[in-house]
């Protein structure tokens, strides 16, 4: 295997660190909820807005995000995303108020959509084909760990400093990985085509309308008229989104892509693996507060294991994946995943022993080891340079909009289940192992299929023609 060079270690180690602090933010909250409301005199409503207002901007600008980046530069709008995530993070500690506190969460959240699309969008460009899984390994890896020691550090930062502080941590992380990624990592563009407008609108409504419904259907009922009115108003924005991209000469987001199956595959893959993943942390770790009586760290670093593997099997699972190409990998990661949720469903009795957890727990994590590498090589790694971008931009809003999916659903069966941890949970992470095994399944498109010899990509007047995908496109 040949050694990377010290442009290529610089781009993968900032795209993995900003990942890392990104996806850490969306769970580092929940950990400090209770000391936020005594502090600023918080309701649950406001509480749910510091954690949902975080999660709504960040899903709906994503697209957005990778436009800009493909116009005005993928490094430049990178380091304008950082820096606004991090004077976001400022602005989070500074709050005085609950209002000014979800404003800033708000803030954080666009400055998040700059980051995560074009991050991608830059480790693909950097690495060649036979490179990019172990570098896509390294990379879901990092980001995979980061959403389960979220419980862990905003636990000890809550307990051992002050809640201000899971905000602080982020300031100096953002500020020093500036200089070098303006220095040390080559910019590149996507297709100098006009932004879209109306396109833009019309996903970020779609994304607005489809999340916000997810993440408060379970507390406004999903029969209440503040569910089911974004819900519907987000479906006919994608509709208008997906009628507007087919008539385009320069789409935000070809759709024409969607006739690659890894591209297809992996962004169902992430979709329903996410699900799994974020829905299981998030009861799990509430799990271990209600069933041992612990604080918010103590419960983070009982999910360890679950994040431990990620970080190990990573960046050999990507390699894997440049040899043996993404389906297996994404079987085999999906099927893990799902007996380790279903084992954990099995083995969590309401206060037994932790011990018989650690394995069922380590499974999983070896599960998520597997799969997401390999989905994100599925998806971005067959897309031409000018559509990095757009590539990475699609793997991120269904990764979030998995997330919010897979949580609102447990919620759901949690509550109909008597909304108690006694049956509850065995019936959220019995349909957690579900949505992995779905995964799974879907791993099946992921397989390549005819190559198609003739370029997808118009080509501009006077300019040379380029394919949508590597020379070995794979289409239905």
């Amino acid at each position: 295997m040949s050694v990377s060079t010290a442009t290529q270690r610089w781009v993968l180690g900032l795209s993995a660190a900003a990942s890392f602090m990104v996806i850490l933010d969306m769970l580092v909250v929940a950990t400090a909820l209770s000391t936020i409301q005594r502090d600023l005199g918080a309701s649950l409503e406001d509480l749910e807005w510091t954690v949902n207002a975080y999660t709504l901007s960040f899903a709906c600008l994503i697209l957005t995000g990778a436009a800009l980046g493909d116009r005005l530069g993928r490094r430049a709008v990178f380091a304008a995303g950082l820096a606004l995530f991090s004077l976001a993070s400022v602005a989070c500690a500074l709050a005085p108020s609950v209002g000014a506190l979800i404003a800033a969460r708000t803030v954080q959240g666009a400055g998040a959509a700059l980051v995560m699309p074009l991050a991608l969008a830059l480790l693909n460009a950097a690495f060649p084909p036979e490179r990019r899984g172990w570098a896509l390994g390294v990379y879901g890896g990092v980001t995979g760990l980061a959403a389960t020691v979220g419980p862990v550090v905003g636990g000890a930062m809550t307990q051992g400093l002050a809640w201000q502080w899971i905000f602080w941590i982020n300031v100096p992380i953002g500020l020093v990985a500036i200089p070098p990624l303006l220095a040390r990592t080559p910019e590149s563009r996507g297709a100098r085509a006009p932004l879209d407008l109306p396109a833009l609108a019309l996903s970020g409504v779609a994304a607005l309308g489809v999340v916000w419904a997810l993440v408060r259907g379970n507390a406004d009922g999903w029969g209440s008229a503040r569910t089911l009115v974004p819900l519907a108003a987000g479906l006919v924005a994608a509709a208008g989104f997906v009628a507007r991209e087919r008539a385009a000469a320069a789409p935000m987001l070809p759709l024409r892509l969607f006739r690659s199956r890894p591209f297809a595959g992996g962004n169902l893959v992430i979709f329903f693996a996410n699900a799994a993943l974020t829905g299981a942390v998030f009861f799990t770790a509430q799990g271990f507060q209600m069933w041992y009586h612990h604080g918010a760290f103590v419960a983070g670093l009982w999910l360890l294991p679950f994040g431990v593997a990620p970080l190990l099997v990573g960046p050999r699972a990507g390699a894997l994946a440049d040899r043996f190409g993404e389906r297996s990998l994404i079987v085999a990661g999906a099927l893990s995943l799902t007996a380790g949720l279903a084992w954990t469903a099995l083995a969590a009795d309401g206060g037994g022993s932790y011990v018989a957890l650690v394995a069922p727990l380590t499974l999983g994590g070896l599960g998520i080891a597997l799969t997401i590498p390999a989905a994100t090589r599925a998806v971005v790694s067959r897309v031409a340079p000018p559509e990095m971008a757009k590539a990475g931009g699609t793997f991120s809003t269904l990764r979030q909009l998995g997330g919010a999916f897979g949580v609102a659903v447990l919620g759901a069966v949690f509550a109909a289940a008597g909304g108690s941890f006694d049956g509850g949970f065995r019936a959220a992470m019995l349909v957690a192992a579900a949505l992995a095994l779905v995964a799974s399944a879907a791993a099946v498109l992921t397989r390549p299929g005819r190559p198609r010899p003739e370029p997808l990509v118009p080509a501009a007047p006077g300019a040379r023609q380029v394919s949508a995908v590597s020379p070995s496109a794979e289409t239905v």
